[in-house]
């Protein structure tokens, strides 16, 4: 029984003494071989995570020609916190700078702080002019960085270094505490003003427009540049790259205590437009001959966006890294406008109206009919005349397709009444004039097709004299230039709606297919009471303007292809711009490839001033898809002017 008792005592001691062994070397591991990294993971210690962006991806044309890339840049950056550490080794007291704010009740509140702009300037600044480095830099953004990061969070001094400066700074940097450069990803517009109205531009990470729920999800949250302005806008959420982590660790006191973990971000992906640079290039190329403008171009058989450009322009690499206050006050505070898209606004349309009030006459038997000029029409107290009546003479009675040609205002005003405004209504509404194409750019406007409700809320009662109006695209009727070249491609491949698209497709940098959009119809005419015998009717109409003697458009007439058009010139309130031009037109006549619209402010006539820059787009394009080459080249800002457009001359096919 003793032995027994004695065998379990001896047992237990030896339990107890392996215990105190196992733990007296678990302690001496701690204490001694590993002190230094528990040593800073005392009580108080956390881990804090900060954003890094992606880079942005890229914006090519149909062709995969890039448009708009993220190239290498070097960026001089300042690691706060080291800086200040440097400065304590040589100051006994760090300077310090007053400010002030508000709290949430309204309260004021006065605080100090280290005043880092003079910290930097002292520590920094004379080692960054020794090597030619020193530049022009916001010294509240660089406190307002310091307050919120702490110094975690590099400061961006300079964005803009060259590679030779880089490199300077790489050969001579003596130890200049806390700076360093970095490569990074900027944005460059690789053909300056090319496109710029649809691709847009670019401005600096603002903290304001991130979702708070999102900034919660990073201690330390370094937003991505963002875009203002078009596609960059439009598509932001793809082109934005997929943002990395970085994990620091930092002691009870707040020191910096090392990186725990890095996640490197992403690119994001790239856009595809349907745009065609090369035809880009010869659209804003043809435009440069008029001071203020606009030109579209569509394939009618997809509803692909060719071409888009309005005169003047701007260069959004101006806008990289920031703006200059000179540059925003010389865009912004041009009366000319050069940052407005003209082709995305309406205008009264002219003459070019007439094709859509044509194709409503189909919706009822108007279009079987003759009507008579009569130099114009009476409508209350009011003549309004036909053009032909200030040359003495009238057009007589004619058909709809004759009247095209010869662009009757009296025989529209006629057949327009005789056709009714509410058919003209669902005309214009299925043609998706009065409403956004739905294309995915900023700033597009609807214009405005009137109607007795839309005139009732004026405080007017609707008459025949303003379905007249309507008929020749004056009074409050207006159109895009982009509505009218959706309306010519519309009548170009005999009567399918193609909803307008500029986005092809969205890949990601490993091809896989993000999104894509396939051409979609939205309506077609020939299943919505017209014809083809109808359609072709008014297509044939737009012929003659340019084919037959006594159209208005005979400077049009192409020696490469069959071109088809109808000239537009809008009578504006303006005593220095009296008239507006249009021209809108399409090519060949059996199987289109190509309908365009072009506008001209302060043209003459629609013949004059808009349609040989129509003829040259098309002719190049005709050429191009023949086998000619076009080079795609830098394109400087178009410069714009109040000049008034007789004519345009455009002798040259390649530009």
């Amino acid at each position: 029984m003793v032995t027994h008792f004695r065998l379990r005592l001896y047992l237990l001691a030896i339990l107890v003494m392996a215990g105190f062994g196992a733990l007296t070397l678990r302690l001496f591991e701690i204490q001694v071989n590993q002190s230094d990294y528990y040593s800073a993971r005392v009580p108080g210690s956390k881990f804090e995570s900060v954003r890094i962006p992606g880079i942005r991806g890229e914006i090519k044309d149909r062709n995969g020609l890039t448009m708009v890339d993220s190239t290498p840049n070097y960026e001089l950056r300042f690691d706060l916190r080291e800086i200040v550490d440097a400065y304590k080794k040589t100051h006994d007291e760090m300077p310090k700078h007053d400010w002030s704010r508000y709290d949430r009740y309204g309260q004021k509140e006065n605080k100090t702080e280290t005043d880092i702009v003079k910290v930097v300037e002292e520590t920094v600044f004379p080692g960054l002019q020794d090597l030619g480095l020193l530049a022009d830099y916001s010294a509240s953004s660089m406190q307002v960085h310091f307050r919120s990061s702490r110094g975690i969070v590099p400061f961006t001094y300079r964005r803009d270094l060259s590679f030779k400066e880089f490199a300077r700074f790489a050969e001579n940097n003596i130890g200049i505490p806390g700076v360093t450069v970095t490569r990074t990803g900027q944005r460059r517009y690789l053909y300056d003003s090319l496109g710029c109205h649809i691709l847009g531009y670019m401005a600096l990470s603002d903290l304001d427009q991130v979702p708070t729920e999102k900034k919660r999800e990073f201690n330390y949250y370094v937003g991505d540049d963002y875009g203002v302005q078009g596609i960059e806008k439009t598509m932001d959420q793809y082109l934005q790259g997929k943002a990395g982590k970085l994990i620091i660790e930092k002691d009870e006191k707040g020191k910096f205590v090392g990186e725990v973990s890095k996640t490197e971000p992403k690119p994001g992906s790239d856009v595809y437009l349907t745009i065609d640079a090369r035809l880009q290039f010869i659209t804003e190329q043809s435009l440069r001959k008029v001071g203020r403008g606009a030109a579209v171009a569509m394939d009618p058989q997809t509803g692909d966006i060719l071409s888009i450009a309005s005169v003047p322009s701007f260069n959004p690499n101006v806008f990289i890294p920031e703006v200059s206050l000179k540059d925003w006050k010389r865009y912004t505070e041009d009366p000319l406008s050069p940052m407005f898209s003209r082709a995305l606004n309406p205008y009264s349309p002219g003459s070019t109206c007439k094709v859509p009030i044509a194709l409503a006459g189909c919706l009822s038997e108007s279009w079987k009919y003759r009507f008579s000029c009569g130099a114009g029409a009476q409508y209350g107290s009011k003549f309004m005349k036909c053009w032909c009546a200030g040359k003495g003479y009238t057009h007589g009675s004619i058909d709809v397709s004759s009247a095209l040609k010869v662009s009757c205002n009296g025989f529209f005003y006629r057949y327009a009444n005789h056709t009714g405004i509410r058919n003209i209504q669902t005309m214009t509404g299925l043609l998706g004039m009065g409403r956004t194409t739905g294309i995915r750019v900023t700033g597009e406007n609807p214009g405005n097709i009137p109607n007795p409700e839309w005139l009732r809320m004026q405080g007017h009662l609707w008459s025949d004299a303003f379905t007249a109006l309507t008929a020749i695209g004056q009074g409050a009727t207006e159109a895009s230039p982009l509505q009218m070249a959706w309306v010519t491609s519309t009548l170009a491949n005999g009567g399918k709606v193609y909803q307008p698209r500029i986005i092809k497709k969205v890949i990601e940098k490993n091809g896989e297919i993000v999104e894509e959009e396939p051409p979609k119809v939205k309506h077609d005419l020939t299943k919505e009471g017209l014809t083809e015998k109808q359609v072709e009717l008014v297509k044939r109409g737009m012929w003659r303007v340019v084919n037959e003697s006594g159209g208005t458009a005979g400077r049009a007439r192409s020696e490469l292809t069959v071109l088809s058009g109808k000239t537009g010139t809008a009578q504006t309130a303006k005593p220095t711009q009296p008239t507006n031009a249009w021209f809108i037109a399409f090519a060949p006549y059996d199987v289109p490839e190509i309908a365009v619209c072009v506008f001209v402010e302060n043209g003459n006539s629609g013949g004059g001033a808009a349609s040989p820059i129509a003829k040259n787009i098309i002719d190049n394009y005709i050429a191009m898809k023949q086998g000619n080459d076009v080079l795609v080249k830098r394109v400087p800002e178009a410069i714009g002017n109040t000049n008034r457009i007789m004519s345009v001359s455009l002798s040259l096919i390649h530009i």
